[in-house]
């Protein structure tokens, strides 16, 4: 395809360009003159540095165009371009795939759709009877509701469920981090659901579990599985054992013993007699 012959005419009339801009914009957001590109049928577009905060990489363009032998050019429209390296917003998408499951709250009401893929039909009944005695069973099979889920729908669950907080962990009989003592296809506090199911999940009703109330896999295990027993090794004290660290005890030891005085008074060789004066020495000495 040939390039198109650029109008001379409308590539000088950059002042009408400018005006134009000026028109439909606040001050200060077009910027200086760009470049002049050619079009069809003496068509000329003005580019223009676009100054807006937020911005960048855009453009202001303003289209002038030329009757045959006229002798200016005619603003034909004006518009704001990206160019490249532009700040541009995301495709568009439909409000129904931007939300996310986080964004509902309890009391949002989503739209009614239709062509469910997660449902299928389910069974009609007639106006059920209270005392009906199979009314737990026809329930459970779909009868009584309008639309019931489909295997496509519980295998969106499974795995949801699965790759969720509550999916399988590991076990450790060592008690290593982030593995289990113990599965939860073990433990007494979990509650059977209906359907298929419940070869893979259950819910949880210990309060001390932190999944208490919620749906979890029977390979997930925590900390207040039923069957958990403390593991005690050689080292660790008994109950009864308490140590105080901050307590201080003192002990009564009693007055201590002064020691004995020793005699001052020698004592005699075997075999020999104390001469009086001897004897009178010692006594003074211990008076003294």
């Amino acid at each position: 395809m040939a390039t198109p012959k650029l109008d001379a005419i409308g590539a000088e009339a950059v002042e009408i360009a400018a005006q134009a801009l000026a028109d439909v914009t606040l001050p200060g957001q077009v910027g200086a003159h760009v470049r002049v590109e050619p079009g069809p049928d003496r068509l000329v577009n003005h580019v223009f540095e676009c100054t807006m905060p937020g911005y960048r990489g855009w453009h202001w363009v303003a289209t002038l165009a030329r009757a045959p032998r006229a002798k200016t050019a005619t603003v034909c429209e004006t518009m704001l371009m990206p160019g490249e390296g532009a700040l541009l917003a995301p495709e568009w998408e439909p409000w129904a795939k931007r939300l996310r499951p986080s964004d509902v709250g309890v009391d949002d009401e989503l739209p009614f759709i239709a062509q469910d893929e997660r449902l299928d039909q389910a069974f009609e009944q007639s106006a059920r009877d209270e005392k009906d005695e199979d009314a737990a069973t026809t329930w459970e099979i779909g009868l009584g509701r309008k639309r019931v889920l489909n295997r496509i729908g519980r295998q969106m669950a499974a795995t949801r469920w699965d790759e969720g907080e509550f999916g399988p962990r590991a076990i450790s009989a060592r008690g290593r981090e982030e593995h289990a003592a113990g599965q939860c296809a073990a433990c007494g506090f979990l509650l059977q659901i209906a359907g298929s199911l419940r070869q893979a999940f259950g819910v949880c009703s210990n309060e001390w579990s932190p999944a208490d109330g919620r749906v979890v896999s029977l390979g997930y295990g925590c900390g207040a599985h039923s069957e958990t027993e403390p593991e005690h090794s050689r080292d660790t004290p008994e109950e009864h054992v308490v140590l105080d660290e901050m307590k201080v005890d003192f002990v009564d030891r009693g007055e201590e013993e002064e020691p004995a005085q020793e005699s001052a008074r020698p004592e005699a060789r075997e075999g020999e007699e104390e001469s009086p004066e001897t004897a009178e020495k010692a006594n003074d000495s211990a008076d003294a």
